[in-house]
């Protein structure tokens, strides 16, 4: 059964299609699991053991009678805990949000309930998905070793991914916060564009730099995940009217014609050897897959700016998302509390200019893609780091780490983070694809023709069996 929890959703999936699999049982063997093991991963702040079990008998029943809805249905799940549920708890990794309960679902929610879902619970996060766990609970514990970064914001819903406590889950990006578990955690995690997925019933950090989007264990499970969720909202106006391809259908059509942009430079100036070696033997394995390897220039990034320019968009909108709690309640915040004194310092002049930095560096980064159709790169410069004694990340390149993320947060590209290898030390390394916008199809292609041509993704964390 512990092998059946950390197989892949796709796998599961084939089995309950096929009537091998029960979907009641296999919702209560999870929840036997997250009972048994979250204690010590902290991964879950609410789960929803009668609502599950009620929700995977009904998709029991519905698949015996032949009303089978595609590869979610009755597989269990979870959700970061920032996205709406009904009358149930979501905190936003907050202390001062512990009992509030919304009065509907968000749209990715009602998504994923709607292709048959079965929703665990609410996964543990930073305090308002910033890079600050708040102190009122224990950090999610990294199955790759309990002093290492299990990354930020949706560090619980990479970790109950990676210790096999749902079969995927949703997290929010607004700097990194998919892609920085997906890589210290050793999953995958997909980026999709700005409007791909409805951001409606999320509680939002920087409504302008929020994606959506879901940590798997496989490419094929992204997929999955991806087309069930994607799709225009008329509840969010920014969401895209884009038709949605059928991303698990891309997933066999191989390497042959697609052009891969790299910049060696990219990849190692700044990297950690251990992630330059891995990433450079990817492009190596795509190539033999059959894969154009294209050279390109990606354009000289001023990171303080950048960083600044990030910084100072995501505290002034975050005053917008906050607008009712703060300052009125400014004592019942925790560390979040220093984004949002940051933010009422900034002028209406450092806001534009922060616009106009990123307006210019999303043009120089949409240019990387007249010739090219997926762009490589590490998604962190490094592995996880160790944490000090007060559960913080060793972070004295915290915005270095950031080159590989900020950057496609300003441009609203679609990424794609996926194991590659492992440093000296044993840690996951994560390669990160990039594609134009509304690609996703390409990513999901580029990165199953690697997941086939390797066998990174079936590591599994030593803190599972130790």
């Amino acid at each position: 059964m512990t092998d059946l929890a950390l197989a892949t959703l796709t796998a599961v999936a084939q089995r309950i299609q096929a009537h091998d699999l029960s979907p009641v049982e296999l919702t209560r063997h999870l929840l036997d699991r997250i009972a048994s093991h979250d204690q010590r991963f902290h991964s879950y702040v609410t789960v929803l053991d009668e609502q599950a079990i009620a929700q995977a008998s009904a998709a029991e029943a519905d698949i015996i009678r032949g009303r089978y809805r595609g590869p979610l249905h009755g597989i269990p799940v979870a959700v970061k805990d920032l996205c709406f549920t009904t009358n149930i708890p979501t905190t936003c990794g907050a202390q001062m949000f512990s009992s509030w309960r919304p009065n509907h679902d968000g749209t990715v929610v009602e998504k994923l309930a709607a292709a048959g879902g079965i929703l665990l619970g609410k996964l543990h996060m930073t305090e308002f998905a910033l890079r600050w766990h708040h102190p009122y609970r224990p950090m999610p514990t990294n199955p790759w070793g309990a002093d290492r970064w299990p990354g930020v914001s949706s560090s619980g819903s990479g970790v109950a991914t990676a210790a096999g406590l749902c079969y995927g889950a949703i997290g929010t990006d607004t700097g990194g916060s998919i892609r920085f578990p997906a890589a210290a955690n050793g999953i995958v995690g997909l980026k999709p564009t700005y409007g791909r997925v409805s951001r409606a019933g999320v509680f939002p950090l920087a409504a302008s730099l929020d994606h959506v989007g879901p940590l798997t264990r496989s490419v094929a499970d992204a997929a999955a995940m991806l087309y069930a969720i994607a799709g225009y909202d008329p509840r969010d106006p920014t969401s895209s009217r884009l038709p949605v391809p059928d991303y698990v259908r891309a997933l066999d059509q191989g390497m042959t014609g697609v052009r891969l942009g790299v910049d060696e430079r990219y990849l190692t100036v700044g990297v950690h050897p251990d992630v330059s070696q891995a990433v450079l033997a990817a492009v190596d394995v795509l190539k033999a897959q059959g894969g154009e390897i294209v050279a390109v220039t990606v354009p000289e990034l001023e990171h303080d700016a950048t960083g600044r320019a990030w910084y100072t968009i995501t505290a002034a909108e975050a005053l917008v998302a906050h607008a009712g709690f703060y300052p009125e309640r400014a004592a019942n915040y925790g560390p979040f509390r220093e984004l949002l004194e940051d933010g009422t310092r900034y002028s209406a002049q450092e806001y534009a200019q922060a616009h106009q930095v990123r307006e210019e560096l999303s043009g120089r980064l949409q240019g990387l893609f007249e010739n090219v159709d997926v762009v490589l790169c590490p998604t962190m410069p490094s592995t996880a780091p160790r944490m000090d004694a007060q559960g913080n990340a060793r972070m004295a390149e915290g915005l270095v780490r950031t080159r590989y993320t900020f950057p496609w947060n300003f441009s609203r590209h679609p990424t794609l983070s996926l194991p590659c290898g492992f440093d000296s030390e044993g840690m996951p390394v994560s390669l990160q694809l990039v594609a134009r916008h509304f690609a996703e199809e390409v990513l999901c292609r580029v990165g199953s023709a690697y997941e086939q041509a390797t066998s990174w993704q079936t590591a599994r964390p030593p803190l599972l069996t130790n």
